[in-house]
């Protein structure tokens, strides 16, 4: 008896080693990956401007990590919680002082751009199709901070821009190999039929980049949880959100379809190794 739809895919031909550097890059399930590529042992840099979501945001990301340009105070964003961040940054990077907040992007920006430059494969999930714009400054924000909505326009990135945006992005870097996967995680603030447009406009843009770049690959994350984890036990209270035990799941596929069993062994010590580190021993007196 059949009780699940399974997912299939072609394995990579070229594989994923301990000699390699990655870079993740996207929503929070991107940080999962690459949390659990660390973990397992591997040369991981994971969201350099914390969890992004759509197109515009992650194109705009990486034109930064390869032009090192500076934040300046022009850049600088006052939250309404009194920190200092960036419409470039997620808000894991506010700080409390103006000046503090650009040490630490621009230092961060810094490491980040040196570990791109050398990175071999980068791991990017879309997560939303859906945008805000912020009208003074008339650009796409990674993030609104909870700043008033009176601030931004909620505009819908159209099949074209989609291509475009993650076409120029991965044309930047030809010796590179890409990996693109759309959240599985359900952005229900824009309803049920919008969270499926935004999904289904994604998708076809990665099936239009995959016609002409052999050097990019799709990983189906979110088929994986839609036909193999058919069950709401796999989300998180929310129900939007994947629970570890789903996340985990997804990485084992994903090591399937994309890491060198020579690995395997070292990946699974490492775990363990991880594991009896974080342990604490509970002392009786």
């Amino acid at each position: 008896m059949i009780l699940q739809t399974k997912v299939d895919f072609n394995k990579l031909k070229e594989r994923i080693s301990f000699n390699d550097k990655i870079m993740t890059m996207g929503s929070c399930f991107s940080d999962e990956i690459g949390r659990r590529l660390s973990e397992t042992g591997f040369d991981v840099l994971r969201n350099p401007f914390g969890t992004i979501y759509n197109p515009a945001s992650i194109a705009r990301s990486a034109e930064r990590l390869d032009s090192r340009l500076t934040f300046a105070g022009s850049d600088v964003v006052k939250t309404p919680c009194d920190g200092y961040t960036s419409f470039s940054h997620h808000s894991s990077f506010n700080r409390p002082d103006e000046e503090e907040f650009l040490s630490y992007a621009n230092e961060s920006l810094a490491k980040a751009a040196d570990f791109y430059e050398k990175a071999g494969w980068v791991f990017l999930t879309f997560g939303t199709a859906w945008v805000f714009r912020h009208l003074e400054r008339g650009i796409i924000v990674s993030n609104c901070h909870k700043l008033p909505a009176s601030q931004f326009r909620r505009e819908f990135l159209e099949l074209e821009q989609c291509v475009a945006l993650i076409e120029k992005t991965v044309s930047a870097h030809p010796e590179k190999n890409w990996i693109l996967t759309v959240s599985p995680v359900r952005h229900l603030a824009d309803g049920a039929h919008g969270n499926t447009s935004s999904k289904s406009t994604l998708m076809l843009a990665i099936d239009r980049i995959l016609k002409n770049r052999p050097n990019v690959f799709y990983f189906p994350a979110y088929e994986i949880v839609n036909d193999e984890l058919r069950d709401y036990r796999f989300y998180e209270a929310d129900m939007t959100h994947i629970t570890s035990q789903a996340a985990d799941y997804i990485f084992e596929r994903f090591t399937d379809f994309a890491i060198d069993d020579s690995c395997l062994g070292r990946m699974a010590a490492n775990v363990r190794e991880n594991r009896r580190l974080s342990h604490r021993t509970i002392v009786k007196r």
